[in-house]
C-alpha cells in the first residue's frame, strides 16, 4: 500500500468509501450486508488501508452505524474514521450539536479523526457562512476537546462557491478539502482550477468519485483499446487511479467499493505508484475531451448570448449544468445548483425567443436545450 504524509500521520493513499457498501438487494436502498462488509473491512485493513469514510446520509443513515460496528474489533489507533456534517439538507443547519452527538453514538466512537463540512454548494454556501447557526464555532469546540482531530470540507459547488467559502472565516481552519476529481472532471467540472486554489492555500486534497460513479471503469471498446496500446497490463479503472497518483497535492483517494473483487483490484493498483508521464497525462485529458464532446453542447462561454437575453439568464452557466446532467445521465449536481437560482433565472424562465441563438458563434440550439433541461429536471 502506498502511504501519504499528512501532518504527523501516514494515511493510506486508497481510502474505503462507505456510500456503496454491499447490500442484500438490487440497490443501495436495501439493507447493508454487514457480514460481507466486515469481510471487506478485514481484507482492507490486512492489506494496508487505514482510512474509512462515511457520512450521515449514506445508505439512508445506516452507513455510520455499520462501519462503526465493524471497526469496533480493531484497535482505535489502527484506523482513521471520517464523517461529515450534513449541511446539504438546510433543515440541519440548526442541529449541528444534535447530529454530531448522534454520529458519535451511532459509530460507537469517542472521537472522529477527520470531520468534514459536507457538500458546500450554491444553495448552502450562505447558510454555512451565517454565524447564527454556530456550526463552525461548535465544531472548533469539539476539536479543542479532542473529539475531532482534523477539520475539513467537501465541495460539489463551482469554483466561485469554493473560493467564497475559503475566503470566509472557515478558510482559516480548513485542514483538508475533498473534491470530485478524475481525468474527465479535471476540465469538465473545472477541478483543475480548484486544485490550483487549494495548492496556493496549502490545503491537501482528498479525492471523491475517482471513477465518476463507475463511468470511468466501463469505457467504450474504442477508448479501452487506446489505453491498452499505451499500457498493455493496466486495467481501465487503474488508469483513473494512475492519473490521480500523478497529482502531487492528492493525499487520499476515496473509492466506494461495493464488493470484494473491486476492493482487491483497487488494492492491487495501490501497491505501486505508477504516475502517468507527460505524454500519457495529455493523452488521457484529450480522450476525456472527446468523451464529453459526443453528447454535450460546445458552449465556449463567450457570453454573447447573455447580452441579448431579455430575461437576464446566465445562459453559459445553465448550459454547463445541462452538459453535466446530460453526460452523467442524471445525478444530483445540476439539480442542486439549479435549485439555488431564483425562479426567474432558471431554465424554466426561458421564453424561447431565440435572441441568444441569433448571436451564438457555435450556432447552438439554446432554447431547445433550455426546454429539454426543464423536462430532465422534473
Amino acid at each position: 500500500m502506498i502511504y501519504k504524509n499528512f501532518k504527523d500521520l501516514k494515511l493510506s493513499s486508497l481510502g474505503l468509501g462507505t456510500m456503496r457498501l454491499p447490500n442484500k438487494g438490487e440497490n443501495g436502498d436495501t439493507p447493508i450486508d454487514e457480514e460481507e462488509t466486515a469481510k471487506m473491512v478485514e481484507y482492507a485493513i490486512n492489506n494496508g488501508i487505514n482510512y474509512f469514510d462515511t457520512a450521515w446520509g449514506y445508505h439512508n443513515g445506516e452507513s455510520e452505524r455499520v462501519i462503526g460496528k465493524v471497526l469496533q474489533k480493531y484497535p482505535r489507533e489502527s484506523f482513521y474514521l471520517a464523517t461529515k456534517f450534513p449541511g446539504y439538507d438546510l433543515s440541519n443547519m440548526y442541529k449541528v450539536e444534535e447530529i454530531f452527538e448522534k454520529q458519535l453514538e451511532k459509530t460507537g466512537m469517542e472521537y472522529f479523526d477527520f470531520y468534514l463540512i459536507h457538500n458546500v454548494y450554491e444553495k448552502n454556501i450562505n447558510p454555512y457562512l451565517d454565524e447564527k447557526y454556530g456550526i463552525l464555532d461548535y465544531l472548533l469546540k469539539q476539536k479543542e476537546k479532542g473529539r475531532i482531530k482534523y477539520l475539513g470540507f467537501s465541495v460539489h459547488g463551482s469554483f466561485d462557491v469554493m473560493k467564497k467559502f475559503l475566503d470566509s472565516r472557515y478558510g482559516e481552519y480548513m485542514e483538508f478539502c475533498q473534491v470530485q476529481l478524475n481525468y474527465l472532471d479535471y476540465e469538465f467540472q473545472d477541478a483543475k482550477s480548484k486544485l490550483k486554489l487549494l495548492k496556493e492555500l496549502n490545503i491537501p486534497v482528498w479525492v471523491m468519485e475517482p471513477l465518476r460513479g463507475g463511468k470511468l471503469a466501463n469505457l467504450s471498446e474504442e477508448n479501452e483499446n487506446k489505453l491498452k496500446k499505451i499500457r498493455q497490463d493496466e486495467t481501465v479503472p487503474a488508469w483513473s487511479f494512475r492519473f490521480l497518483q500523478s497529482i502531487p497535492e492528492v493525499v487520499v483517494v476515496l473509492s466506494g467499493m461495493s464488493n470484494m473483487e473491486q476492493l482487491k483490484q483497487n488494492i492491487k493498483t495501490f501497491k505501486e505508484d505508477k504516475k502517468l508521464n507527460n505524454d500519457e497525462f495529455k493523452f488521457i485529458i484529450e480522450m476525456a475531451r472527446e468523451m464529453v464532446k459526443k453528447n454535450t453542447l460546445p458552449c465556449t462561454s463567450c457570453r454573447y448570448c447573455t447580452a441579448h437575453c431579455p430575461k437576464g439568464i446566465d445562459i453559459p452557466k445553465i448550459l454547463n449544468l445541462y452538459n453535466e446532467h446530460v453526460f452523467t445521465g442524471g445525478g444530483f449536481i445540476a439539480p442542486m445548483a439549479i435549485s439555488a437560482l431564483p425562479d426567474d433565472k432558471k431554465p424554466s424562465a426561458c421564453i424561447g425567443c431565440k435572441s441568444c441563438e441569433a448571436v451564438c458563434p457555435q450556432q447552438l440550439k439554446i432554447s431547445q436545450a433550455m426546454s429539454n433541461f426543464v423536462e430532465l429536471l422534473k
